[in-house]
C-alpha cells in the first residue's frame, strides 16, 4: 500500500510536481464530465424533441456543453497548482480587459439561450435585421448567421440579434402582397376589377382565405388606379406576385384595356402663328414646319 501511494505521488517528470495521482484526477474528472454531458444532452433531446425546434434543441445542447467544460476546466486548475484569485489580482489591468471581453461573451451566450426560449426566428426564416435581410442559415451559441439575397453571408452577435428589433417574414403561414393598377378613364372600372379578381380565382396559390381584395383607390393625374391586394403562401408569395402581375397586365390588354402612360395638356400664353413640329432630338423643341416634315 505504501508503494501505491508513493507511485501516486511521485512526480511525472524529475522536472515538474504534477504527480501521477494529479494526472489520475483529472482523467477522472474529464471522464466524468464526459459522461454528465452526454446523460444530459440525451435527457434533453428525448425530453424537448417534440417541444421545441431541432435548431433551438441544438444550441441549448451546446450550451450545456460548454458549461461542463468550464466546470471541468476550473475543478481541475488547482491541482496544477494554479491559483485563480491570485491570478485575478496580479493580473491588474488585464483582468480588467478579460472581465469586458468575457461580459461581451457571457451576454451573447445568455441571448443565445434567451433566443431558444422565446424563439422569434428558427433556421430557414427569411428575417430583417437592422440593415440586414436574409434567410437564417445557422444559430449558434453565440452567433446567427444570415445569407443575404446577394449570396453574403452575415454573422450578428446573438446578443445584438436579441436586443434589435426583428422582422420575420414567415413567422405566418400566409403573406399579403399588393399592387396599383392604373387604367385609362375611358375604360370601364367594373370590367377591369372583374377581369383582376377572375385571374386571381384561377391562380393555384392565390389564397381563398383570406380573400383578395380588388377594388378602386383613386382618381389619378392619367388613370383610374385600382387596388389589388392578394394572400398567399409565405413560402411562395414572391412566385405568386410576379406570376400575377403579368398575368393581369396580359388579360387588361386581351380585353382592350391598356395601360396608361402619363399626359399632359400644354397651353401657350400666346398664340402661335402657323404650324409647329417636333424635333427628334426632343419632345420638347419647337420650330417652324418649314423646317421639318414631321409637321403637327
Amino acid at each position: 500500500m505504501n508503494g501505491l501511494n508513493f507511485s501516486l505521488d511521485a512526480p511525472v517528470t524529475s522536472i515538474s510536481a504534477i504527480t501521477w495521482g494529479h494526472l489520475i484526477y483529472v482523467c477522472l474528472v474529464v471522464i466524468a464530465a464526459a459522461v454528465v454531458s452526454r446523460v444530459l444532452t440525451i435527457y434533453l433531446k428525448k425530453s424537448l424533441t417534440d417541444k421545441i425546434k431541432r435548431s433551438q434543441l441544438d444550441i441549448l445542447m451546446r450550451a450545456v456543453k460548454y458549461g461542463i467544460a468550464v466546470v471541468a476546466f476550473l475543478v481541475i486548475l488547482p491541482y496544477f497548482e494554479v491559483n485563480l484569485s491570485g491570478l485575478l489580482v496580479a493580473g491588474g489591468f488585464a483582468s480588467i480587459v478579460i472581465g469586458f471581453a468575457s461580459q461581451s461573451v457571457i451576454g451573447n451566450m445568455v441571448s443565445g439561450l434567451f433566443l431558444i426560449i422565446e424563439r422569434p426566428v428558427s433556421i430557414g426564416d427569411t428575417i430583417n435585421i437592422g440593415s440586414t435581410t436574409g434567410t437564417v442559415t445557422d444559430i449558434t451559441i453565440f452567433s446567427t448567421i444570415i445569407k443575404t439575397y446577394e449570396g453574403i453571408y452575415v454573422r450578428i452577435p446573438n446578443e445584438t440579434v436579441f436586443t434589435s428589433p426583428i422582422t420575420n417574414y414567415v413567422a405566418h403561414v400566409a403573406r399579403r402582397f399588393e399592387y396599383t393598377v392604373g387604367i385609362p378613364y375611358a375604360a370601364d372600372a367594373t370590367v377591369a376589377v372583374r377581369i383582376i379578381k377572375e385571374v386571381i380565382r384561377e391562380h393555384p396559390l392565390a389564397l381563398r382565405e383570406p380573400g383578395p381584395s380588388v377594388y378602386v383607390d383613386e382618381l389619378g393625374d392619367n388613370a383610374v388606379n385600382i387596388k389589388v391586394r392578394v394572400w398567399a403562401p409565405s413560402s411562395d408569395w414572391w412566385d405568386v406576385r410576379t406570376e400575377l402581375l403579368w398575368t393581369i397586365k396580359a388579360e387588361l390588354e386581351k380585353n382592350g384595356i391598356e395601360i396608361p402612360f402619363p399626359q399632359r395638356d400644354v397651353w401657350f400664353r400666346n398664340e402661335l402663328g402657323g404650324r409647329v413640329s417636333v424635333r427628334e432630338e426632343g419632345p420638347s423643341s419647337l420650330t417652324p414646319a418649314g423646317d421639318r416634315d414631321d409637321t403637327i
